[in-house]
């Protein structure tokens, strides 16, 4: 697993990005694949599947121009911008990775991120909250919680808002999202899950 978060990192706060995704397979495995995705608003052609792409060319733009007020007219454009990720059964998260870059997007790029897990809309709770310092490439925001023995969430949705951009840009690019939980079987090629601590310990064949 990338046990650094970025370049520089203060509390609370990750600056650059990586150029390349590493990610110890071993240990983690993308659980995103089996979600559904959903956001609060995108401009056609810059949706759901931009974050999904694997290229780092297309992107997800959230435009205010694109909200409408419940009477029908234009949104005056108050963020938080979502992206919601649900699963069918509760799931354990331990890893988000989002591609951004200020060096293309300036003030479409996110600045403030706040990442909420629960059972559904209705209970969400902040787990995480992160600025990002003009970040270009990957960024690793880990959800581990505060006692080391909390190295995942369990839940059946994550939820990504973006609370604020740079240079207070109202709409807002993300290119790709990925998100990581443990595998089930810590031991790599092995063909089963073996769970107990006992199984584990005599799993190696020779």
């Amino acid at each position: 697993m990338a046990t650094e978060s970025s370049e520089g990192e203060e509390e609370g706060k990750l600056m650059g990005g990586n150029q390349q995704l590493a990610i110890d397979d071993e240990d983690l495995r993308e659980m995103a694949k089996k979600a559904a995705w959903s956001v609060s608003s995108c401009k056609p052609g810059n949706g759901v599947t931009s974050l999904r792409d694997d290229n780092l060319d297309t992107y997800w733009q959230y435009s205010l121009s694109l909200v409408l007020n419940h009477d029908g007219g234009r949104s005056d454009g108050a963020q938080p911008h979502l992206v919601n990720i649900q699963f069918q059964k509760k799931v354990k998260l331990q890893l988000v990775v989002l591609y951004v870059d200020f060096k293309l997007d300036e003030s479409y790029t996110p600045s403030k991120i706040s990442i909420r897990a629960g059972d559904g809309f209705q209970n969400l709770k902040e787990i995480k909250s992160v600025e990002l310092v003009k970040p270009t490439g990957w960024v690793y925001i880990s959800l581990s919680g505060n006692d080391p023995r909390e190295t995942f969430v369990n839940t059946f949705m994550l939820q990504i808002a973006v609370l604020s951009n740079h240079l207070n840009g109202r709409d807002t690019h993300v290119r790709q999202i990925k998100v990581y939980g443990p595998r089930l079987n810590p031991i790599p090629r092995q063909p089963f899950q073996f769970t107990s601590r006992e199984f584990i310990t005599y799993s190696t064949v020779r």
